[in-house]
């Protein structure tokens, strides 16, 4: 019965002998470092799909540059499945409802073709950049 009460005050003892240690708070950025950088916003997003959609139909997000393909849609293989609308990163896929059709704005388009990987219909075809001048597509070869 000793070793018991001698092992419970031993066990208050060493309870009593340890200190309670609190971390200093720490913060991830001091409050004097938060502050804005002055980039032009064309250049700071690469992806569309960051933007959000009322700010994307600005001209100040307009990213087409550097496109070397663009997708046209043939509208009679069209299913209206919405995939190209879901897929796309940047959101340039609408439906037209008076026309009931989906159409494409280009100037947001960076050409990934993840729009054409994703249609079922084989609806939409890579066009190179270079056939389409001032919008309208160029039948003849130009080789």
């Amino acid at each position: 019965m000793k070793s018991k009460i001698q092992k419970a005050k031993k066990a208050k003892a060493k309870a009593k002998s340890v200190k309670k240690v609190t971390a200093p708070k720490r913060t991830i950025m001091p409050e004097d470092m938060y502050g804005t950088i002055n980039v032009p916003q064309d250049r700071a997003v690469p992806f569309g799909a960051i933007t959000p959609a009322p700010v994307r139909q600005q001209e100040l997000f307009i990213t087409s540059n550097w496109r070397i393909v663009r997708p046209v849609i043939d509208h009679e293989k069209c299913t209206r499945c919405f995939t190209c609308y879901i897929a796309c990163p940047d959101a340039c896929w609408s439906f037209n409802q008076k026309e009931e059709k989906m159409e494409w704005n280009w100037k947001f388009c960076k050409g990934c073709q993840i729009c054409i990987n994703e249609c079922p219909a084989d609806a939409l075809k890579a066009v190179p950049e270079l056939d389409f001048e001032d919008g309208v597509v160029r039948l003849e070869k130009p080789f």
